[in-house]
């Protein structure tokens, strides 16, 4: 999980149409992006006809960020996958899990059961038996986002893209030990696994109004923090500080909303190649 090359993903949803979308699209792709990450549920238009567009638009990457598994049936959602991966020629990074709480009310206007967290993995890991099934000599890139100890052992034994999921405000050391932890359960795995971390805001800038509620800490909080999910400085000072995470965690895969896409792209430049 060490000595991987910087690479760069856009979370974006086509919320403002077909147009836009595309646009965005091609944007992220001249700025040097890698991937085009789409989040899942019914307030928005669905990820995999979404991501296709999206593929179709440009040469980029795209991938779910994440599929919840409680939204669909695992053969259904491993068709979907396996049907992307085939039409995009293996530009498609499948990122599944079990779904955030407001999940559960998807599911029920879906008709389809929620269970237990349990449950849940195991729907998960279903998706991923049928999808290998489907691939076949194909291989569709599996994220997954690793937190607590069963989610770590699970993307240890199926993840090639690990997002390190703690709470906005987890010290450096602990996120330090969750990369530890899976390099050890991945074992002869380790070095093929991506470490991916997810940035809610770049620059110097105000924190976007919903900040607050993805992280649950208020705004002046979260920036006098010294929180991963903050990118702060000048674009010189973000390179160097995503070359201290590589370094310390093995992380080089970062995403970012698609607010901030010209606000990372001189730290793209800088990093290129490396």
């Amino acid at each position: 999980m060490t000595g991987k090359r910087f690479r760069f993903g856009v979370v974006a949803s086509p919320d403002r149409g077909a147009e836009v979308w595309q646009s965005t699209v091609r944007r992220a792709a001249d700025l040097g992006y890698s991937t085009i990450l789409m989040p899942d549920g019914l307030q928005l238009l669905s990820p995999f006809p979404s991501l296709a567009i999206a593929a179709a638009s440009a040469d980029i990457r795209v991938g779910t960020f994440v599929a919840a598994a409680p939204l669909r049936p695992p053969r259904a959602a491993a068709w979907d996958a396996h049907t992307l991966t085939v039409l995009t020629e293996g530009r498609f990074d499948f990122g599944i899990g079990t779904g955030r709480p407001a999940a559960a009310e998807f599911a029920a206007e879906l008709g389809l059961p929620f269970g237990t967290a349990q449950e849940r993995r195991e729907q998960v890991v279903e998706t991923l038996d049928h999808l290998v099934k489907l691939d076949g000599e194909r291989r569709t890139p599996i994220m997954l986002a690793a937190g607590g100890p069963k989610s770590l052992a699970m993307a240890a034994e199926r993840a090639d893209i690990v997002s390190l999921a703690k709470p906005a405000m987890t010290p450096r050391s602990e996120v330090a030990e969750l990369a530890r932890d899976l390099r050890e359960l991945a074992g002869s795995r380790a070095d093929d696994i991506e470490l991916a971390m997810n940035l809610f805001a770049v620059g110097d800038g105000d924190l976007p109004p919903w900040a607050k509620q993805a992280t649950g800490v208020d705004a002046e909080t979260l920036a006098k923090s010294d929180s991963l999910m903050l990118l702060p400085g000048t674009p010189q000072q973000m390179a160097d500080e995503l070359q201290r995470r590589r370094d310390d965690f093995g992380a080089s895969y970062f995403s970012v909303n698609a607010t901030y896409l010209e606000e990372l792209a001189p730290v793209i430049e800088l990093l290129a190649g490396q």
